[in-house]
């Protein structure tokens, strides 16, 4: 039987990548290290996964199990031995720590199993599974990276599906949007995934994706959060707001469109796609939920900071993401660790400091002080 071994087993994993695996045949091996959710998976074996729509669709997921990273290292160490493919879904920083546990599994796989093995990180990250890649190399000697290079493909790839939080955290079972898109790069002959789009090139993907869907939801979760908005299609029913989105993601439409030649046409459906979905009240996503991890998502490379500097450096407006930028920098739910850190940098620090240190910007840039100009003005 085929199997993949898939790292995170949160609702990301268990409802978009593990279920299409489970689907296309495999028997899909989650590892994480949170013990009640394991212990569900070895006891039910399955689980179902829900449409939020009126029409909803209950899919059944059968045939996985769980292990404990932390507590079943061995087991792990055995199940990527003959593992087709190895996934994750479990956000880019924690890609680091289990690169080791992943090496060490591969370097064994090698020397005793001649069969091709796939590796695709399925975040949120430009390149993620690069990142993993490097990782893993990290841990390993020169002998055994050759032994990698013949034997080991990784592929980057492009994940796209909204999970909000879950009414019922007792459950494993998972709400999820209709609509998907899993895309990934290669031009291998590989083992067929039900929902699994192959292309040659990623890149024209993965941007259109993190600078229209992540960067909008992000817009609406930060303007939402400052209007004293609860869920994200509520957010949306406000028309200044919806209007803000409309300029935000028509500034990173511009250098998409430069950028990859895409369709001008075809684009801007694309971005009205993407704004209904987010109106989709079934799934009653939070704005707290998705505003989450500010820091992270003000990175250089994420997606409000990296489609800024693009538009900037082609000569494109960028004004409405320099104001969505400013109202990242003023989120601040007490229950979001990362929100509190920002702002008590911010407090000791000023936003100079935290535009450089966080989203690598230079005071006398022009973006720089486009930012801190509407950041004023949200703050009244």
């Amino acid at each position: 039987m085929k199997t993949v071994v898939h790292f995170g087993a949160g609702n990301i994993g268990r409802g978009f990548i593990g279920s299409l695996f489970a689907q296309s045949g495999y028997h899909v091996t989650f590892v994480d290290i949170a013990q009640t959710v394991i212990d569900k998976l070895n006891e039910g074996k399955g689980y179902h996964v829900k449409t939020a729509a009126e029409n909803a669709e209950v899919i059944e997921v059968n045939n996985v199990s769980g292990l404990n990273n932390m507590t079943q290292e061995e087991e792990v160490l055995d199940a990527l031995k003959t593992a087709t493919y190895i996934t994750t879904a479990i956000g880019p920083t924690i890609l680091p720590r289990i690169a080791p546990l992943i090496a060490k599994g591969l370097a064994a796989r090698v020397k005793e199993n001649d069969e091709k093995v796939y590796v695709i990180a399925c975040e949120n990250q430009i390149s993620a599974t690069e990142l993993l890649k490097g990782y893993i190399l990290e841990n390993l000697d020169e002998e055994t990276k050759e032994e990698l290079s013949k034997k080991v493909s990784f592929f980057n790839s492009a994940v796209d599906r909204i999970v909000p939080i879950q009414s019922n955290p007792d459950s494993i079972d998972v709400l999820v949007e209709p609509y998907y898109e899993w895309v990934v790069e290669t031009t291998e002959d590989i083992p067929t995934v039900e929902g699994m789009k192959i292309v040659p090139d990623l890149a024209p993907f993965i941007e259109r994706k993190l600078f229209t869907v992540n960067t909008g939801h992000a817009v609406i979760a930060y303007l939402g959060y400052l209007q004293g908005k609860e869920t994200i299609h509520q957010t949306l029913e406000d028309a200044e707001i919806y209007e803000q989105v409309q300029k935000t993601l028509k500034e990173t439409g511009a250098y998409l469109v430069q950028r990859y030649g895409l369709d001008q046409g075809e684009h801007e459906a694309y971005i009205k796609k993407i704004i209904e979905r987010f109106k989709n009240a079934y799934l009653n996503d939070s704005v707290n939920r998705v505003g989450r991890s500010p820091i992270r998502k003000l990175g250089s490379q994420d997606r409000l900071v990296r489609p800024a500097v693009e538009a900037k450096q082609a000569g494109l407006p960028y004004a409405n993401l320099a104001k969505a930028i400013a109202a990242a920098l003023l989120f601040n739910p007490s229950e979001d660790e990362e929100a509190v850190q920002l702002q008590t940098m911010l407090e000791e620090h000023g936003i100079l400091y935290v535009l450089s240190k966080v989203s690598d910007l230079h005071e006398n840039d022009d973006l720089t002080q486009e930012i801190i100009k509407h950041y004023s003005q949200l703050q009244k």
